[in-house]
């Protein structure tokens, strides 16, 4: 497998990034990377990042502490390309992502949100260890994984 990173949103990759998409049939399911983008300007707390497959951009993840979310760690978005699918990178971004929060030392438990429906990341969320709070915010799925579960 190629080699994994996560690297912040630059003048470089900018407009690769908000060129990555997902199948039509996901649209329902993850925002536009152009709109994360720009929601991370306003959302304090909020790490836009491409996800690299060596050195091509193959997906977007956002993740943080959300002052809205009274100071609670989230993954807000992961998406991986409809051309790059199916190969662990999804799963490899949520591991980095995960560890970056978990080395702040208030990092108790981070939570993620998807779209009812949504089975691809039902299925990664849970394999990582992710589980159902019951809660639904937005009309989506919370799911919760707690330090030392990981």
């Amino acid at each position: 497998m190629a080699n994994i990173t996560l690297r912040p949103i630059t003048n470089q990759n900018f407009k690769e990034v908000i060129q990555l998409k997902v199948n039509e049939d996901e649209t329902k399911f993850v925002a536009p990377n152009a709109y994360s983008i720009a929601q991370a300007y306003v959302e304090h707390g909020a790490y836009p990042m491409a996800i690299y497959a060596d050195e091509k951009p193959v997906g977007f993840t956002m993740y943080g502490q959300f002052e809205e979310d009274e100071g609670d760690y989230w993954i807000a978005r992961l998406m991986v390309d409809k051309n790059h699918r199916r190969q662990g990178y999804g799963e490899a971004a949520m591991r980095i992502a995960i560890d970056e929060m978990r080395r702040n030392e208030d990092c108790e438990k981070i939570f993620v949100s998807f779209v009812p429906g949504n089975v691809d990341a039902q299925l990664l969320y849970e394999k990582l260890g992710f589980l159902d709070t019951g809660m639904i915010v937005d009309g989506e799925l919370v799911y919760v994984i707690k330090f030392g579960s990981y």
